[in-house]
């Protein structure tokens, strides 16, 4: 960690605070005030880096913070860094998964690191202390989103409640949202905080066949009314294939032929 600033850092500082600058680019300071070789450059950049003054969002970028650091590192908030991450690569992204069902109280684990779908960039990164979990889908997966301005004034994209619900049941094998997102579901509906209406339209929208049979058996026994349980009926082709309720337990139980599901829920 660095704690003492040299001539050179100080300059540095004032010249990205005197610009308003919130990222700064490999080639970038050459061209400025400081006039940096671009041995220079790199160096200073390397040893803001490395003592958590600065945060590397990819080789050549880095996320500069708003104010000077007194003392200590310096890290981006979630946010932040994944603007930065998004915006230089041209794309779009929403915050979803453990992130989300922390976010509308669904469950109470505070998750870690930041699962966001977005269509650029897949795998895992880290700017300063953000360990993102980067999902890369098409375009036509990302919506139904809200925007949040946070504390620090940066906007945050988040999937909604109900396309939350929803990828639990979607996504079940990557955010483990199967079977407790259907108790979620039942919850939320039954406190009309989401609507049948609501569900369906998500549904038909980012779900695939698997999360409209299994969503349909759902609503089915929530005695959710049956004008929206038939539009996701309208949207299956007729199959004698049978899919599991609960994807991770024995394919054994109670068959369902108007969705194709086997009812596999423990007594």
């Amino acid at each position: 960690m660095k704690r003492k600033l040299g001539v050179l850092e100080t300059q540095f500082f004032a010249y990205i605070q005197m610009r308003g600058l919130r990222t700064v680019r490999t080639g970038e300071l050459a061209a400025s005030v400081l006039r940096l070789q671009p041995a220079q450059e790199r160096k200073l950049l390397s040893r803001l880096s490395r003592g958590g003054l600065i945060a590397r969002v990819r080789p050549g970028l880095f996320l500069v913070p708003p104010r000077l650091p007194l003392g200590g590192a310096w890290t981006p908030s979630e946010a932040a860094a994944l603007n930065a991450l998004m915006a230089d690569a041209q794309g779009r992204y929403q915050i979803c998964g453990a992130n989300t069902f922390n976010r509308y109280g669904f469950d109470d684990q505070i998750p870690n690191r930041v699962y966001a779908y977005n269509n650029r960039i897949s795998g895992e990164r880290k700017i300063g202390a953000v360990e993102l979990i980067l999902i890369k889908v098409a375009d036509e997966r990302l919506g139904d989103t809200e925007t949040v301005t946070l504390p620090d004034g940066e906007q945050a994209v988040y999937a909604s409640r109900t396309r939350t619900l929803v990828d639990a049941v979607y996504d079940w094998s990557r955010f483990g949202g199967i079977p407790r997102g259907y108790e979620w579901i039942r919850r939320e509906l039954k406190a009309k905080r989401v609507s049948a209406a609501e569900l369906v339209r998500c549904t038909l929208r980012y779900g695939d066949t698997g999360t409209i049979r299994r969503m349909g058996l759902l609503l089915e026994r929530a005695s959710v009314e049956v004008k929206w349980r038939r539009k996701l009926e309208r949207a299956l082709r007729p199959t004698n294939s049978l899919i599991p309720w609960i994807p991770t337990r024995p394919n054994r139980g109670t068959f369902n032929r108007r969705w194709g599901v086997v009812y596999n829920e423990p007594a």
